[in-house]
C-alpha cells in the first residue's frame, strides 16, 4: 500500500513539472527543486538523529550516483520540455522491463520468473492501451519521447546499482549526497542554457515547484529507497505501472483531461499485474486428525 501511495505521488509529479515549466526555465526548475529537497532531507535527517558520515570507500559510490543522477535528471527535464505529461508517463514505464532484465543478471536473489514476467506484461499492456487511447499510431511519438526512454534505462541501471550497495548505506544518504553534489551543475546549466530562468512565478507554478521538491524529491525518493532496501527491485518496480494512471487521473482533475473507459480497464490490468508479481500462495496446515481420516 505504501508503494502504491508513492507511485500515485510520482504520477502527480509529471503534471507538476509541466505546470512548473510554464513559469520557470527547464534547468532552473531542476536546480530549485533539488535545492529545496536537499534542505528538507538534511533538516529531517538532523532532527531525527540520522548519521551523515560515510564509511571508507563509500565516497566513490556517491560520485558514481552523482554522475548518473545529474545526467538522468538533466535529460528528464529536457525530455519533459519536448513532450507532454501523458507521453512522458507512458514512456517512463518501460523501467520495470529494464529492471527485470538487469536484476536477473546483477542481483543474485532477484531472478526473472514466469510470475514476474506475466505481471509486468499485464502492466505493459495497460500502458499500450492508454497510449493508443490518447493518440493513434507511431506518428504520435514526440521528440522528447526517445529522450525519456533513455532516461528510463539510466533509471533502471541506477536502481540496480543502488540495490547492490544500499545495505552499506543509510538510504537517505543515497538521495541527499548525489542531489547535493549535483546542485552546482544544475545551476550552471540553468545559467548557460535557459533562455529565461524565472519569468512567471504565479501561485500555481510555485505550488508545482514545492510539490516536486517536497513530495517527490524529498519524501518520495527517500521512502522509495527504504522500500528498495527491503524488497526485490523487480517486484517493487512492478508498482511503477500505477504512475501513468495516477498521472492521467491528476491530469483529468487538474488539467481537465478526459478519464475514459480505457483508463478504467488499464487500472484493472495494472492491478492484476501487481497481484501476479506479489501474490504468495498460503499453505493450509494439515492437522494431526486429518491424517487418520
Amino acid at each position: 500500500m505504501f508503494a502504491v501511495l508513492l507511485c500515485i505521488i510520482f504520477g502527480g509529479n509529471f503534471v507538476a513539472i509541466k505546470v512548473g515549466l510554464t513559469g520557470i526555465g527547464t534547468f532552473t526548475l531542476a536546480a530549485l527543486r533539488f535545492t529545496i529537497a536537499s534542505i528538507c532531507i538534511a533538516l529531517w535527517a538532523k532532527i531525527t538523529g540520522q548519521s551523515f558520515s560515510l564509511k571508507k570507500g563509500q565516497l566513490l559510490y556517491i560520485v558514481i550516483l552523482t554522475a548518473t543522477f545529474f545526467v538522468q535528471l538533466s535529460l528528464f527535464y529536457i525530455g519533459m520540455s519536448k513532450t507532454n505529461a501523458t507521453h512522458a508517463t507512458l514512456v517512463s514505464n518501460f523501467v520495470p522491463f529494464f529492471i527485470l532484465i538487469l536484476s536477473h543478471f546483477f542481483i543474485p536473489d532477484d531472478k526473472i520468473t514466469i510470475k514476474k514476467f506475466l505481471g509486468i506484461l499485464l502492466g505493459f499492456l495497460a500502458i499500450v492501451l492508454l497510449f493508443f487511447e490518447k493518440e493513434t499510431g507511431a506518428s504520435s511519438l514526440k521528440a522528447g519521447d526517445l529522450i525519456i526512454l533513455t532516461v528510463t534505462f539510466i533509471w533502471a541501471c541506477n536502481t540496480v546499482f543502488i540495490k547492490r550497495i544500499i545495505n552499506d548505506f543509510n538510504p537517505f544518504q543515497l538521495v541527499l549526497y548525489p542531489m547535493l553534489f549535483s546542485l552546482p551543475l544544475f545551476f550552471t546549466e540553468a545559467f548557460l542554457l535557459d533562455e529565461r530562468m524565472l519569468f512567471d512565478l504565479n501561485p500555481k507554478v510555485i505550488g508545482a515547484l514545492l510539490y516536486q521538491a517536497i513530495m517527490t524529491a524529498s519524501f518520495g525518493f527517500v521512502a522509495w529507497n527504504y522500500l528498495l532496501k527491503n524488497h526485490g527491485a523487480s517486484s517493487l518496480h512492478s508498482f511503477i505501472f500505477i504512475v501513468p494512471i495516477a498521472g492521467v487521473v491528476f491530469g483529468g482533475f487538474l488539467l481537465y483531461e478526459p478519464i475514459t473507459y480505457h483508463i478504467i480497464f488499464a487500472l484493472v490490468l495494472i492491478a492484476s499485474g501487481i497481484l501476479a508479481v506479489n501474490y504468495k500462495s498460503v499453505k493450509i496446515p494439515v492437522f494431526p486428525f486429518n491424517k487418520s481420516m
